[in-house]
């Protein structure tokens, strides 16, 4: 009974230090080597034009129905007029990172998994050594780059798009006067909400690359191993999204306030 436990710790800890040796390898090739701009221009171009209207239509409508919950509540206590400011703060620090970051892993890392798992199972990587191309300096680092550029631009899309949509719910389907709404929304928010939520996203866009680059490098043979490891890169980059956005927020707001 004990032997499972401790079998699946070993294992998390060495796929975690495979991870970590991984990013440090990226990151070295990344300052001090030439970077490919072709291969970063089509990746930026996957990973940030192609995912704005998922990007968008979540951001959108998280802050529709977050305005919508928000004013359900501060109208029992005469609180009409907060309603946009928690919505402002709760989409610049919280939820337009995690939840940009969240869609991202289901679309753009479920890809790369896939793409690398491929590659992998029909020795496309071993070629790559046989013509003395590193694979992570042509695979994993235009990716890498690429997915950190482009998610703190989709989020800040989300975060205006966010408030903007829970604006026109705020004014024109709850009837709340605008100039008290935008005046405290702009009372209540501050720069360190905003500084908060794209220091987020960069970082979620570093874990959701090197974690679906990881799983899909090191698939197993056969169809069966690029599926499981396209959905294992989807999992655990989430829940590690998740996780880490609880440390994020606890550090970040003592390092900024």
């Amino acid at each position: 009974m004990n032997a499972l436990p401790k079998r699946w710790l070993n294992d998390a800890l060495e796929n975690l230090g495979r991870i970590a040796l991984l990013l440090n390898e990226a990151l070295r090739s990344l300052f001090t080597r030439k970077l490919n701009w072709r291969d970063l221009i089509y990746q930026l171009h996957f990973i940030g034009v192609k995912s704005q209207s998922v990007v968008l239509i979540t951001g959108a409508f998280t802050g529709m129905v977050l305005c919508a919950q928000t004013y359900f509540q501060f109208h029992k206590v005469k609180m009409d007029t907060a309603t946009l400011a928690v919505v402002s703060v709760s989409m610049c620090s919280e939820l337009g990172p995690v939840l940009t970051a969240l869609m991202v892993a289901g679309r753009v890392g479920a890809a790369m998994a896939a793409e690398l798992g491929t590659m992998r199972v029909t020795e496309q990587i071993d070629a790559l050594r046989t013509l003395a191309t590193h694979p992570v300096d042509y695979l994993v680092v235009p990716r890498l780059a690429a997915t950190v550029i482009a998610l703190p631009l989709l989020t800040s899309e989300a975060i205006v798009i966010g408030i903007g949509a829970g604006y026109v719910v705020a004014v024109y389907l709850l009837g709340i006067d605008p100039p008290y709404l935008w005046s405290n929304m702009i009372k209540y928010s501050d720069a360190v909400d905003v500084v908060m939520g794209i220091t987020k996203a960069v970082i979620f866009g570093g874990i959701v690359a090197i974690i679906s680059c990881y799983k899909g490098m090191n698939c197993r043979e056969g169809a069966e191993g690029v599926g499981r490891a396209t959905t294992e890169a989807v999992v655990i980059s989430s829940i590690s999204i998740l996780i880490s956005n609880f440390f994020l927020t606890l550090f970040l707001t003592r390092l900024l306030t």
